[in-house]
Formats: structure tokens, C-alpha cells, sequence
């Protein structure tokens, strides 16, 4: 397993968190119009190399109400990181005071901006 792999592993808390740490992936509910957020988000991921999966709530009722109940309304891009295959945080994100832009909480984030969104990143050690 590469360094850059094993970083990313250890830092999700997968070691603690999860039998088997492959079993994390980044799942990015977003919608079907534009959203500057998105595409920053979006842009981050490309530049840096990240695997995501995308959810797009348009098109699924049940994920855009997960996101209406994790953030109070459609906000995108409502990032998570989910055990492979889910569409749950692996671990229950920190309860929300307020707008949810721009907020760490834990194994989620809404509406970042760049470095919002970077600094998560590394906090979980996807990004060096």
C-alpha cells in the first residue's frame, strides 16, 4: 500500500473506525443546476486527484432528504465520508448551530469554499 494511501487511511480514523480502512470513499451530494460551490469542490477533487462518488439529489428523493435533514434545506455540496457503498457519514457528524456553510463537522462539510474544503481534506489526510 502506498504512503500516500496509507496517510489517507489512517487519517479517516478507518484503523479505529472500520474493520477493513478500504472500505472509506468521499460522497459528494450535489444537484443537477450549477452551483459555484460544486464546482470549486469539484475542482479541488480533479486537481488533487481524489476519488469521489457524486449523489445527485434531484434524482433521488431519500438523498435529498437526508441532506434537508442534515443541513435544513438542499445545500450543496453537502461532502461526507462514507463507509464504500454507503450514502452515510461513517460516523455521525457534529450537530449543526446555525448555517451549515463552510462547516466542519466531522465526517462532513457543506458549501466549503476552497480552502475550507482543503483544509478538511487534510485534517482527515486525504490531502498532504
Amino acid at each position: 500500500m502506498s504512503s500516500r494511501v496509507s496517510l489517507y487511511l489512517v487519517a479517516l480514523g478507518c484503523e479505529e473506525t472500520a474493520p477493513n480502512p478500504m472500505d472509506h470513499e468521499i460522497v459528494m451530494y450535489t444537484r443537477l443546476a450549477g452551483c459555484p460551490y460544486v464546482r470549486t469542490a469539484k475542482r479541488v477533487f480533479d486537481r488533487e486527484n481524489i476519488p469521489y462518488r457524486e449523489v445527485i439529489i434531484d434524482d433521488d428523493e431519500a438523498a435529498a432528504q437526508r441532506v434537508i435533514d442534515w443541513t435544513g434545506f438542499k445545500s450543496v455540496p453537502t461532502i461526507i465520508i462514507a463507509r464504500r457503498g454507503e450514502d452515510l457519514p461513517f460516523e455521525d457528524p457534529a450537530p449543526l448551530d446555525g448555517s451549515p456553510k463552510g462547516v466542519d463537522r466531522g465526517s462532513m462539510i457543506t458549501e466549503p469554499g476552497e480552502i475550507q474544503l482543503e483544509e478538511w481534506l487534510r485534517k482527515h489526510g486525504v490531502l498532504k
